[in-house]
């Protein structure tokens, strides 16, 4: 039950105007037996309407969501909201200020995480807050994300699918209206599954959709672009900012995650080198890099293909590499198109 969180707030969620605070995040240690961490948060409120939670830094290292959000915060004013908007451009703090996917406090993966539990865990406590307090107010979940330090991806925006026909149609169009390049839908196979923030939204109900804006821990300046503008449109559809300003949106490409067959993992360790980029596209068969031994020169390269054909949707970053990483995952097109959609 929402009662029995130990996280709090001053933030009155039911007061017209801008609130900018914290969460108080419990946290007990050496030097700080009554401590708090803090987790950024903005509410905007002005009558009634719609509530749209809009979420980054649930991954410490990914960058253009956190500051399209922090933008949207500043730049907005409580006259243009009908409705609610409530805003935390660092959802998982702690990993945020240190730079990392994971948090410093548990080495929890809060997209892990979910549902959470209130006396859990830093990163399970985060999690709670959100199930039982921030979800149940929400009509739209925007969860921003990007690669991190260990994956380039292309610019996308993806769904889970959906619950009914009618919620899958909803979802789709929430992906024409973002306008990615890439649109796909994917019910978490070999990342989350069911323990995401867009599964806990999912299952409340609220209308989610999630992005991959960039990679590698750097900012992509296109990504931050789409991010911006993508949250314009939805929430001028949405009739939260019914009056502002928008570009139309982009053709998206509808593409799916065809379960394990779609990735590629190392399989021992050592140093990678990729034969594929982000945006290729590729054939089953193909050769998809390979992990050299700078321990063993003599040992021959070790080579990884392609287990079936579609598009690089992301890459590893870092060539150092151990046996189980990530290296590729690939989607595949949809028979869902501009004009028309199917339940993928």
């Amino acid at each position: 039950m929402a009662g029995n969180t130990r996280i709090w707030t001053p933030i009155d969620y039911e007061a017209d105007g801008k609130q900018s605070d914290c969460l108080r995040l419990p946290h007990s240690t050496d030097l700080s037996a009554y401590g708090w961490i803090p987790i950024p948060l903005v509410c905007i409120k002005h009558g009634s309407g719609p509530t749209a939670l809009l979420i980054a830094g649930n991954h410490g290292d990914e960058y253009e969501g956190q500051i399209a959000l922090c933008n949207l915060a500043r730049r907005i004013r409580p006259d243009q909201v009908s409705g609610r908007l409530i805003i935390m451009p660092a959802l998982n703090f702690p990993a945020v200020a240190a730079g990392r996917r994971v948090s410093p406090l548990d080495e929890g993966n809060l997209n892990r995480s979910f549902p959470g539990a209130a006396a859990g865990s830093p990163t399970e406590m985060i999690a709670h807050y959100v199930c039982e307090v921030l979800m149940p107010m929400a009509d739209l979940v925007v969860d921003l994300h990007s690669g991190g330090r260990s994956l380039d991806y292309v610019a996308s925006a993806l769904v889970r699918p959906g619950r009914s026909a009618e919620e899958h149609e909803q979802l789709l169009s929430l992906l024409r209206l973002f306008g990615a390049p890439i649109s796909f839908i994917s019910d978490g196979t070999g990342g989350g599954g069911s323990t995401t923030l867009a599964a806990a939204a999912q299952e409340q109900g609220a209308l989610t959709l999630t992005t991959e804006l960039g990679g590698g821990a750097r900012l992509s300046k296109a990504g931050l672009a789409l991010a911006e503008a993508g949250l314009k449109r939805l929430l001028k559809d949405q009739r939260i900012l019914p009056d502002i300003e928008i570009d139309p949106p982009s053709p998206t490409r509808f593409m799916t995650v065809r379960g394990h067959s779609a990735f590629v993992y190392a399989r021992d360790r050592g140093v990678f080198e990729p034969a594929a980029e982000i945006g290729d596209e590729v054939v089953a068969g193909q050769l998809a890099g390979r992990i050299h031994f700078p321990d063993l020169p003599t040992r021959e390269p070790e080579s990884l293909v392609f287990e079936t054909a579609g598009l690089v949707a992301c890459r590893r970053a870092p060539s150092l590499t151990d046996r189980g990483d990530c290296l590729f995952k690939l989607m595949a097109d949809t028979d869902v198109g501009p004009d028309r959609s199917s339940h993928a």
